[in-house]
């Protein structure tokens, strides 16, 4: 399988002033060629919201069956749900008419391998403290628990009922479903 991780960067990038983003927006000068708008409103057709990684080795549409329109997707360093993560479900359920939320987190995460001496670090670098968490972990499936709790529990949601916590196999691909107790 080859992934445009794996395809080596041009040589004559440095020389040529080629970026990777100038290499994604002519990807999207040729998707736009060929693009027609598929008709569809802001409302997924599956009104549910997955909550997700950011991890690159994620691709959560395939993993899932997904097609476009299907969910709304939220990404961040761990899937972890912050403050942000319930501001963008609550637009989800209250506005936007979703009402189950699905949780993926993975195995061999980097927040595994970073504590909360991450801030003070970047404090000492930068000259300012971090306002926001790190929100690092040393168990994935506690982390997904912690979650769940966390969307269950937020007075912001209306639809509670129908949340699911999973770890994500980076090796395998598939999904382990975790007890919420």
């Amino acid at each position: 399988m080859t992934t445009s991780a794996s395809v080596p960067a041009n040589p004559q990038s440095a020389i040529t002033g080629e970026t990777v983003t100038n290499r994604l927006v002519e990807a999207n000068e040729r998707y736009a060629a060929a693009f027609t708008d598929p008709g569809m409103d802001a409302r997924p057709v599956l009104q549910v919201a997955v909550v997700a990684c950011m991890d690159a080795r994620l691709d959560l549409h395939a993993a899932l069956g997904l097609e476009l329109g299907d969910c709304h997707t939220i990404r961040n360093a761990g899937g972890v749900v912050t403050d942000d993560v319930i501001r963008s479900l609550t637009i989800s359920q209250r506005a936007l008419g979703t009402r189950s939320v699905v949780l993926i987190h993975h195995t061999g995460c980097g927040l595994e391998s970073l504590t909360e001496e991450f801030r003070h670090e970047l404090e000492m670098e930068v000259g300012q403290r971090p306002a926001w968490a790190v929100e690092a972990f040393r168990d994935v499936d506690q982390d997904v628990r912690q979650s769940m709790q966390r969307v269950r529990t937020s007075p912001f949601l209306l639809h509670t009922g129908d949340v699911r916590g999973f770890v994500f196999d980076v090796k395998t691909g598939l999904l382990r479903e975790i007890d919420p107790s």
